[in-house]
């Protein structure tokens, strides 16, 4: 499924399950919301913290699909064509980046 279609998709959702988008500012609290969710499982998974009981139902798949929709949801309130968004983002990624990281002595192997 392109990005395209997954706005289409999340769209014809809201109209048909959703009555109708939240505002704009309540998506992003959500959108801050599932982020901070997505950080909880990630800090239990990789980090020194242990799980809770609560967090075990909670997957980074699922975590991440949650954010996705939200992101989707504020694309197509504010009308932006994320394909196109991503595409133009990627493009000045490749430009400013070309060689950053390459040459980060940082990111290279250390014997």
């Amino acid at each position: 499924m392109t990005l395209s279609e997954s706005q289409i998709k999340v769209d014809d959702w809201i109209k048909k399950y959703g009555v109708r988008y939240f505002s704009e500012l309540t998506n992003m609290a959500i959108l801050t919301e599932e982020v901070g969710e997505l950080a909880r499982i990630i800090s239990r998974t990789y980090g020194d913290q242990s799980f809770k009981e609560s967090d075990l139902k909670k997957n980074i798949s699922d975590e991440l699909a949650d954010i996705l929709w939200v992101v989707i949801c504020i694309a197509n309130q504010t009308g932006v064509d994320l394909e196109d968004a991503f595409l133009k983002n990627i493009e000045k990624k490749t430009t400013r980046d070309s060689t950053r990281h390459i040459e980060n002595n940082k990111l290279q192997d250390n014997p």
